[in-house]
């Protein structure tokens, strides 16, 4: 018990010191899930507003599709992605293995169907007649369809926040596609990892990271919280 309380205390040095390890990693971990959301964001919202404004034939088996790989496993999807980026893989000769950019990409997959999923739930919530009077007022129909995204920013908000909490918390991806290596690849959760293995003094550096990543992922929910609040 001693030793836990011990790490807790060296843990919370590190973070007040201002440690340029434990930021270092902070600030990659923090770019490559907020670049990975932006990717995921700029291909999955206009996907989720085809599902939600459009009818064609199969349209619920494709959000069905979307919603059931919300919860792929982030190791299985890594260990898909390092095949693909492998040397062997048909993406080898792009050299994206254990580079910042697989490590993005990777995040930016895994986070889309949630994108998807929850965006589309939010746009198909906002009562139809919005599109319809747009319309009647002269909008055109792309208009009319971002007069509908913005009523429904809300929940498109929430999709994004709920997919930058899962990328920065994932370990599978970017462990497998990243390799963890020290200054270029390594985030909070491969850190984490890292140094809870090797014990000793490494594990203060653990509960320094893990302290970290709960602040940012509460207080992310905890802004959006209070965003919402202040759009009532």
């Amino acid at each position: 018990m001693n030793e836990i309380l011990d790490g807790v205390i060296k843990a919370l040095q590190l973070i007040f010191s201002g440690d340029p390890k434990i930021y270092g990693i902070v600030s990659r971990s923090i770019f490559f899930s907020g670049t990975a959301i932006i990717l995921a964001a700029l291909w999955g919202i206009p996907i989720a507003m085809l599902l939600a404004l459009k009818n064609y034939p199969g349209k619920t088996i494709i959000k069905g599709f979307f919603n059931s790989l919300m919860g792929i496993p982030t190791v299985a999807l890594g260990l898909i992605l390092f095949l693909i980026f492998s040397n062997a893989g048909p993406l080898g000769f792009l050299r994206l293995l254990y580079t910042p950019a697989a490590v993005i990409l990777g995040q930016a997959i895994l986070v889309t169907p949630i994108v998807i999923s929850i965006a589309t739930t939010a746009i198909e919530a906002v009562d139809p007649e919005i599109m319809s009077l747009a319309k009647t007022l002269g909008a055109s129909e792309s208009q009319a369809s971002f007069a509908v995204l913005k009523e429904a920013l809300g929940g498109v908000m929430l999709a994004n926040t709920a997919s930058f909490n899962r990328a920065i918390a994932e370990l599978g991806v970017a462990l497998l596609v990243g390799g963890n290596i020290a200054g270029l690849t390594d985030n909070l959760t491969t850190s984490i990892s890292t140094y809870t293995q090797r014990g000793g003094s490494d594990l203060a550096l653990a509960i320094a990271l893990a302290i970290i990543l709960l602040v940012i992922v509460f207080g992310i929910n905890l802004i959006l919280l209070i965003i919402q609040r202040l759009r009532k």
